[in-house]
Formats: structure tokens, C-alpha cells, sequence
């Protein structure tokens, strides 16, 4: 499908018109103004006009308030000649000529003729209404009444079927069971008969709800491609103006375009622009430009006649907790259709699709890539083979490589290589010592991936150092011992540098952030916590995104309870602390002997780390 796009009005007509039109009037000012163009009196210096009138050369002076003119007095029969000058502030001036005989006066101001009056009526309007003009056959797109009020029209892109490739259901993998739900919307709009006969009604509007990247926009395209309509899209902020009003006649026009080109799918992305709940702080400033809009949007899905039933609305989210309940009810979004992150067999399938886009090698084993992406939404892994691409090209490879894909799995994870950062011996040591810290808690302790790869080349924005953990199995549950076992993974680092340095760095403070999250996600949400009992004291998620800001923002409590919080956060934590503490020391020689050898070759990873992780030994209630 393809976009319509009107021809544009050529803008050198414009151009010839002005240029025409001033032509003109420099014609008609010298027709009735010769004298405006003829040349005037020769100019001299101010100080040769008073040495002449000190001469008694002068007859007659002229004075203006912004040129002095006079005249010579006549000798041998010849014409008097006239000078003209630039006065000066000089209060001596009368007081000379009048002793030299001078006749002098003052120029009279200027008086306007018709003409002049005429233009200055004239002119102006002639100005504005060619502006004017300009601008409405730029906003119309070719200009005619409706470029005036083209700022009230929908901006809406139309896609028509047969004018590029389209999208089909065949281009969308992973999310089998958002397409089972959609291909019924298909049908109807392809056989609606086979639907009304019975009296079913389809979904006025079906909402998409899913993180970003997941393929909302993609699906909605899918459906217009299979049932081969029309299809209206268009994003949600593009509704909202600075003008009061402007977003809802956008809308009015959108669903009369629809209306006249039905069956047809109209589909607004980011719907959360405008369909914010009215009874929350989203509107700012007292501009109801917003709820109008909202306002207008619900009318028009609430409008549809019988005659309009095959204009279906499709609109995504990723916020659908801040959206109006009168946008939700039945009878405008009928239907919600979750878009969620894809698990193993649907990474799979993604990367099959973008993969044929790609030359592969034979040692490519797509299962594996996909078992090491957990919650990578679709566009992250369409990323993710154009970076192993990439990477095969620098690489001077015809064909991308099994590596090629491992490497552009810690760019996306961890960031882009830094070899130019370079570190101090002191420091490459604690770092080393800080990432087989992670390595050896995190092999010990359960709720952990299994360890892949340390290094201490730096990557990204801050990391030094890092070690790369990958699930062996998608996981949607977790409970409070593997909860418990992620904090001392955490802590690993830092513990490792108390046991050999005997001191600590700024290099775990990101540890100790996630660590504090997790503990207090613990006690405040998940209800892990015998002190507190099974309670929530976390804000749920529309009021986290309406409240005070934070991402996890508390419940108001009293202050005895929120030291009781406190208190057990900071108990989850120490414990976990000394967790990892009692295995590092357990396994100290172990731990030298992974960091020496981490130090000479910088990286450690595959079946030789999987080697010395295993020598790790278990410490009583560990």
C-alpha cells in the first residue's frame, strides 16, 4: 500500500505575479510623479553654504528640517544656480542671514495628494491579500477555499492497496494470539453479510495494549493489508494544536473521509496523547484543547450509524492505565487486544522473518540467538540482526556469522566496546576482582542466569567491566529465595572488594540501586516481609504515572510503618551481603585465581568459564 499524496500549486506563478504587480506601480509613480524620480538640487557641505552667505553670495534660503536649500544670486545675466545642504543644530543661522540680507523661510510640511492618499488606502490591502494567498495555496496543496481552513483538516496518511507492497499477517510473527483475535475484524470487513445476517456487531474500535517496540503499528497495517480497505493512520498528537478547537475539527474531518471511503480502518498510534483521563491532572493551564478533542473522538465513535459500521477504529497504547473510561466502554474500544514482549518460540519466529532479509552462515543456529534475547520486543530484535549485519560487513564477511550475532547481543545489552578507555593497573585489578565477584556469587545462588562471559573491557556509557548472565528458560514467576539470590548477585562485586582490598569503590553503585529497588519491590509489592504481612504498600500504576513521580512511589503511611519498611529493606540487603561475603571467602583462592587470569586475557567466556564456575563450593545456608 502506498501514500496519496495532492500535487503541489507551482510556486513561480506566485513569484511572477508579485513581481508584476510592483512593475506596475513604479510605472504609475512616474505616470503621475515624474518629479519623484527627477534628480534634485546638487548637495554641498554645510560649511561652504555659511562661507558663501558670509560672502554675500546667497539670495534666497530654504530651510527644512532635513535639508537646507538656497540659492545663488544672479551675476551676467545667467540663471541663478540652487545648492542644497544638511543642516545642522545651529542657532546662530538666522541671526547671519538676517545680517547678510538673506531672504530665508521655512519649508511647509508636506501635504498628501490624492494620489498618494490613494495608495496609502490601496497598497496595504493589496499586500495582505497576496500574503494571504501565498499562504492558502501552500496550506490547501492547490490552493481553492479549503487551503484557508487547511489547518482544521486531518493530517491523517492514507494507505490504498495496490500502490506499493503491502502487509500482511505473514509479516508479523510473535504475537499469535493479538492475530487470531484481529483476522475476525478481517473477515467482516471482507464478508460483513456473513456477520450481520445473524445480527452480530463487530468491535466498533479494537485497542492494542503493549510495550513499545512489540509491533502495534505493524498489526494494525497487517489487517488493512489482509482485508485489502483503505487504511487511515495517523498519530495521536497530531490532533493537539496551540488553537482551542483545531483537534477536534481534525478529528470531524478524519471520520468524514473515512465514513465516504468505507469499509475502512482508521488507526490512531499513541492514543494516550489525547485520550488522557479528564478527571486527572493531564490537562495544564486551563487549555482544554486536549479534552475537546477526547470530547470529539468519543462522539464520533459513539455516532456511527447502521450505514457506518464498516469503519473500524484501531488504536495503540502503551499507557492504556491513563486512558478516560469513557474511551474504554463498550461501543467505542469493545475490545483489547494485549501486544506483549514475545517468549522463546515467538523470538524465534521474528528472527526467521527479519533474517531472510540478511545472507546467513551455515553456522547460524537462530534457536540459540533466541534463547539468549529474553525480553527483547520485535524491534529490538530486528535491531539486532542489523547489527550482527553490520558487524559481518566491517568484518569484510560475505555472510553474517554465529559471533557476528553474539557481539551484537552485548552491543544491545551492555553497549559499545571502549578499548580507548584506558585504565590504571590499581584499577583494572579491582575491577577484575569486582566482575568475578558477580561471576562466583551468581553461579552459586538460584533466580540467576547462567554466567556467559566476564569481562573487564569497558562498555557503554560507565561500565568498566561487566559479566553477562543469559537465562537458560523464559521465566514469569519468581520467589522470594531467587529474589533474595539476585541481591547477593548484585552485591557480589562490592563483596569481592572487601574480601581482597579491604576497602570499597564508587564502581557498585548502580549494583547497590538495583539491589535497594528489588529489596523494597519486595516488601512494598510482592508482600514478602513477615514483619508487614501480606500487604501492598506500593501505588498501584495509574497512580505511580499520576502521582509525585518516582518509579515506585510508597502508599501515605504512618511513620511507624514506613521505618517498619525501611528496616526490612535494609534487613534483605545486609543479609544478602553477607551471602555473598561468606562464599567469596569460602572460595578466596578460587577467586584469585579467576581474576589473575581474567587480568591477562581480559575476557573469559563459553566452556572455560563454565570450567572454574564450577569449582565454586557451597557454604552452609547458603
Amino acid at each position: 500500500m502506498g501514500i496519496k499524496e495532492q500535487p503541489k500549486l507551482p510556486q513561480f506563478r506566485i513569484v511572477a505575479n508579485i513581481l508584476l504587480a510592483v512593475s506596475g506601480l513604479f510605472l504609475l509613480l512616474n505616470l503621475f510623479l515624474p518629479g519623484l524620480f527627477a534628480s534634485g538640487p546638487t548637495g554641498v557641505p554645510y560649511s561652504l553654504f555659511i562661507h558663501q552667505v558670509q560672502e554675500g553670495e546667497v539670495s534666497r534660503v530654504s530651510v527644512g528640517q532635513n535639508q537646507i536649500i538656497y540659492q545663488l544670486k544672479a551675476e551676467n545675466a545667467e540663471p541663478a544656480q540652487v545648492f542644497a545642504t544638511t543642516p545642522i543644530f545651529d542657532l546662530e543661522l538666522p541671526k547671519l542671514l538676517e545680517e547678510k540680507g538673506v531672504e530665508f523661510a521655512a519649508t511647509p510640511p508636506p501635504k498628501n495628494t490624492w494620489f498618494t492618499t490613494l495608495l496609502s488606502w490601496v497598497i496595504p490591502p493589496l499586500i495582505f491579500i497576496g500574503i494571504w494567498q501565498f499562504f492558502i495555496a501552500r496550506g490547501g496543496g492547490g490552493g481553492g477555499p479549503q487551503g484557508a481552513l487547511s489547518i482544521g483538516k486531518s493530517k491523517a496518511k492514507v494507505y490504498v492497496e495496490g500502490e506499493s507492497a503491502k502487509i500482511t499477517f505473514a509479516d508479523v510473527a510473535g504475537v499469535e494470539e493479538a492475530k487470531t483475535e484481529l483476522v475476525e475484524i478481517v473477515d467482516f470487513l471482507k464478508t460483513p453479510a456473513r456477520f450481520t445476517q445473524i445480527g452480530a456487531r463487530i468491535p466498533k474500535g479494537v485497542l492494542l495494549v503493549g510495550p513499545p517496540g512489540t509491533g502495534k503499528t505493524l498489526l494494525a497495517k497487517a489487517v488493512a493489508g489482509e482485508a485489502g480497505v483503505p487504511f487511515f493512520s495517523i498519530s495521536g498528537s497530531e490532533f493537539v494544536e496551540l488553537f482551542v478547537g483545531v483537534g477536534s475539527s481534525r478529528v470531524r474531518d478524519l471520520f468524514e473521509q473515512a465514513k465516504k471511503q468505507a469499509p475502512c480502518i482508521i488507526f490512531i498510534d499513541e492514543l494516550d496523547a489525547i485520550g488522557k483521563s479528564r478527571s486527572s491532572n493531564g490537562f495544564y493551564g486551563g487549555n482544554d484543547e486536549r479534552e475537546q478533542t477526547l470530547n470529539q473522538l468519543l462522539t464520533e465513535m459513539d455516532g456511527f450509524a447502521a450505514g457506518d459500521a464498516t469503519v473500524i477504529v484501531l488504536a495503540a497504547t502503551n499507557r492504556p492505565e491513563v486512558l478516560d473510561p469513557a474511551l474504554l466502554r463498550p461501543g467505542r474500544f469493545d475490545r483489547q487486544v494485549l501486544v506483549d514482549r514475545p517468549d522463546l518460540s515467538d523470538r524465534e519466529a521474528i528472527l526467521k522473518i527479519h533474517a531472510q532479509k540478511v545472507k546467513l552462515g551455515d553456522d547460524v543456529n537462530l534457536k540459540a540467538i533466541a534463547t539468549r534475547t529474553p525480553g527483547f520486543a520485535g524491534a529490538d530484535l530486528a535491531n539486532l540482526v542489523n547489527e550482527a549485519a553490520l558487524l559481518a560487513a566491517r568484518n569484510l564477511r560475505e555472510k553474517v556469522a554465529q559471533e557476528d550475532f553474539a557481539e551484537a547481543i552485548e552491543r544491545v545489552v551492555a553497549g559499545l566496546e571502549k578499548k580507548s578507555r584506558v585504565m590504571n593497573e590499581t584499577e583494572k585489578k579491582i575491577v577484575a576482582y569486582h566482575e568475578v565477584g558477580h561471576a562466583m556469587v551468581g553461579a552459586l545462588t538460584t533466580g540467576n542466569g547462567r554466567v556467559e562471559k566476564i569481562s573487564i573491557i569497558p562498555r557503554g556509557m560507565a561500565a568498566l567491566g561487566y559479566t553477562l548472565q543469559l537465562p537458560t528458560e523464559d521465566r514469569f514467576l519468581m520467589n522470594e529465595t531467587e529474589l533474595r539470590g539476585q541481591i547477593a548477585t548484585l552485591l557480589g562485586g562490592r563483596s569481592a572488594e572487601e574480601v581482597v582490598f579491604n576497602s570499597i569503590t564508587t564502581g557498585a553503585s548502580n549494583d547497590l540501586q538495583r539491589a535497594t529497588d528489588l529489596a523494597e519491590r519486595m516488601v512494598t509489592a510482592y508482600g514478602m516481609s513477615k514483619v508487614l504481612g501480606p500487604l501492598a504498600y506500593q501505588q498501584g500504576q495509574q497512580a505511580a504515572f499520576l502521582g509525585n513521580g518516582g518509579a515506585n512511589p510508597r502508599r501515605a503511611v504512618s511513620e511507624d510503618t514506613s521505618k517498619a519498611i525501611d528496616s526490612e529493606v535494609k534487613e534483605i540487603v545486609e543479609t544478602a551481603h553477607e551471602q555473598a561475603l561468606e562464599i567469596l571467602r569460602q572460595n578466596r583462592d578460587l577467586l584469585e585465581a579467576i581474576a589473575t587470569q581474567l587480568l591477562e586475557t581480559e575476557v573469559i567466556e563459553g566452556e572455560k568459564l563454565h570450567d572454574l564456575l564450577s569449582q565454586v563450593k557451597p557454604v552452609a545456608n547458603s
